[in-house]
């Protein structure tokens, strides 16, 4: 496994070492001890898989401190764009984002620490995300950013993706007043 650091601080791209043959694959999605000698200590509580048709947009969301998470994610099958956005106070990079392609094919992982939203579009039918986390899920401090929202103005390829009312009803970042 790779770690290789983005342009965003403490946001990790992680790239495991795949092993094909003519029978397919096989690699370590995770491998605590290996992270461990490059410096990567998180422990982590919960795992969570997602299922979604192409074009479905799920974020911007995070969960504000005592439960803040951090997420560790991957595409099992299928496609996404994903993003992460700064929301720690005092970060040089406060509202800016990330993206990357994460893929059945690329097996690329990205850790996302908490004091950031994250969100995804599937590019595929039937695309399965899978997110490792380093707290539970806790309902009462679930927050999330507008998807769309212009001032972070996220370049996501698609006009009109598929998103839940819960996040068609998310806080514009102008109005969002960081909890980290």
């Amino acid at each position: 496994m790779e770690i290789k650091e983005t342009n965003i601080k403490d946001l990790l791209i992680i790239q495991p070492r795949v092993f094909p043959d003519e029978r397919g694959y096989f690699f370590e999605s995770f491998n605590q001890a290996k992270l461990k000698e490059q410096g990567f200590d998180h422990r982590f509580v919960q795992d969570n898989i997602s299922k979604s048709t192409k074009n479905v947009l799920r974020g911007l969301h995070f969960q504000a401190p005592p439960h803040a998470q951090g997420k560790l994610v991957q595409v099992i099958k299928g496609s996404v764009l994903d993003v992460a956005v700064d929301i720690r106070p005092g970060s040089p990079t406060y509202g800016e984002y990330y993206s990357i392609l994460l893929s059945e094919e690329n097996k690329t992982q990205l850790f996302i620490p908490a004091g950031f939203a994250h969100g995804f579009l599937t590019l595929e039918d039937d695309t399965i995300f899978s997110y490792k986390c380093t707290d539970f899920y806790n309902k009462e401090s679930e927050q999330s950013i507008l998807w769309n929202d212009s001032d972070i103005n996220i370049k996501w390829g698609v006009e009109n993706p598929t998103v839940s009312e819960k996040d068609r009803k998310a806080i514009k970042f102008q109005d969002f007043k960081s909890p980290f």
